[in-house]
């Protein structure tokens, strides 16, 4: 293997992902989530509500690799003309029908798309084909976009099917939220030192160096992770969350990107993190976290030091958190005069509580919790 290949994975990390991650405080995990999609090919949907630095966070990674992005915000009345470009009026006086697409989306590099559940039927076939193949269509006219991701963004999820063809296009999906509140001094400086002052931006990374990373996926051995992979989406489909075949192939791209951001051609189980990020729903996001993290947990120690700084940061229910909340039901239904409306409510609390702590991957603390519940709920039925 050329070490010069192998060291642009690493490079990617360094001199890319870590100063977006310097400039944009407590966004650090989007940031890894746009590395592996960048090298593996694949599109990011990031939920969040305005003003949380989505576009801002697409802008500076392409210009940290020098490459040409496109954004632009949707609404119900966009028109394909309004992202493709408008026919080119010279060639249409000879009849030809050719789109004009200087500085517009079949020219870019990198593409942002704000409020993507916008899209309207009138561009929604174009835009699929450019998710899922990497193609713009228009009459008889067909190329090959040099797009390497495409970003997605909305402050909800799809209602409907015509959306959900649409969101299934984002293999990846992510939320953003404002920083918590212990973090906005850095986010005050650091913002301060972007906005006003300047980064220390420059693109020592190219876009054809990204196209060498993503040559590099065939290459990157899977098989040693894979009868854990087929374990792990097992156990997500008994979970209820549904994996298809076609995705399960495709995730195997977020795999071997990870390896190579790691500077390894061969991929192992702390590169399943990735797993975490394949949600349809709010519920299922803990629900995930647990049971990758429990894979990853098996990892022996040679892998562990040599695993994406993402496979570390599992997130599964705060058994703390849950303890708080199941302790505030314990006192409502100690005191006198609970309604029959507010115990109906209660109830709903306790059953969402112990759907969540059947995630926890510490058995002592699961035990003890769901000893907790199932006095709660005795408490329950038995109140006046």
């Amino acid at each position: 293997m050329n070490d010069a290949r192998m060291q642009l994975g690493r490079r990617l990390m360094t001199d890319v992902l870590a100063p977006v991650k310097r400039a944009f405080v407590g966004k650090d995990e989007i940031v890894d989530l746009l590395g592996v999609c960048l090298v593996g090919g694949e599109n990011l949907y990031i939920l969040g509500p305005p003003g949380t630095a989505k576009s801002a966070l697409v802008q500076e990674m392409a210009r940290r690799i020098d490459g040409q992005v496109f954004d632009y915000l949707l609404t119900r009345f966009t028109e394909p003309n309004e992202l493709f470009g408008p026919f080119d009026i010279r060639r249409l006086r000879e009849g030809d029908l050719v789109t004009n697409t200087e500085g517009m989306l079949p020219e870019a590099s990198i593409v942002f798309l704000d409020e993507l559940l916008n899209a309207n039927s009138a561009i929604l076939n174009s835009l699929l084909m450019v998710l899922n193949e990497r193609v713009f269509r228009r009459g008889r006219e067909t190329r090959k976009l040099p797009t390497l991701m495409v970003v997605g963004a909305s402050n909800r999820l799809p209602e409907d099917d015509t959306l959900g063809a649409l969101f299934d296009r984002f293999l990846m999906r992510v939320r953003c939220d404002n920083v918590d509140t212990q973090l906005l001094p850095r986010v005050l400086v650091a913002g301060w030192q972007l906005d006003v002052i300047g980064s220390d931006r420059q693109a020592t990374f190219s876009v054809d160096d990204i196209r060498k990373l993503n040559q590099l996926l065939p290459e990157v051995d899977l098989e040693a992770v894979r009868p854990d992979y087929v374990k792990l989406i097992g156990r997500l489909r008994q979970a209820g969350i549904p994996v298809s075949d076609r995705r399960a192939v495709k995730l195997q791209r977020l795999v071997a990107a990870s390896a190579i951001v790691c500077g390894r051609m061969q991929a192992d189980v702390t590169d399943l993190w990735v797993l975490r990020y394949i949600w349809d729903t709010d519920e299922q996001i803990e629900v995930l976290a647990s049971l990758v993290d429990h894979a990853i947990a098996e990892a022996d120690e040679s892998q562990q030091a040599t695993s994406h700084p993402r496979s570390r940061d599992g997130r599964g229910p705060d058994p703390e958190a849950l303890a708080r909340d199941l302790e505030a039901i314990h006192d409502r239904l100690g005191t006198d005069g609970v309604a029959a409306a507010e115990r109906a409510t209660l109830a709903d609390r306790l059953g969402l509580l112990s759907g969540r702590i059947q995630w926890l991957i510490d058995e002592h603390q699961r035990t003890f919790l769901e000893k907790q519940v199932s006095d709660l709920w005795k408490q329950l039925e038995t109140k006046p």
